[in-house]
């Protein structure tokens, strides 16, 4: 299964409720796992889902068959 990675435009976007500028604080601070390409955070979609919604969480969304 291939990871997606969001900016944080596209991150923002996924969870109703998280900014842009929230979701950028979350990467400074280290409390949402990231990388950086340039200037670019970048960030894996299960890490975002993990951030937000706990350590334990895992999407079932039909992508992993």
């Amino acid at each position: 299964m291939k990871k997606r990675i969001l900016t944080i435009k596209e991150a923002a976007q996924l969870i109703d409720g998280l900014t842009e500028y929230r979701i950028r604080q979350m990467c400074i601070s280290g409390q949402l796992p990231c990388f950086m390409a340039g200037k670019k955070y970048l960030i894996a979609e299960e890490n975002l889902y993990r951030a937000v919604f706990g350590e334990n969480y895992d999407r079932k969304d039909g992508d992993g068959a």
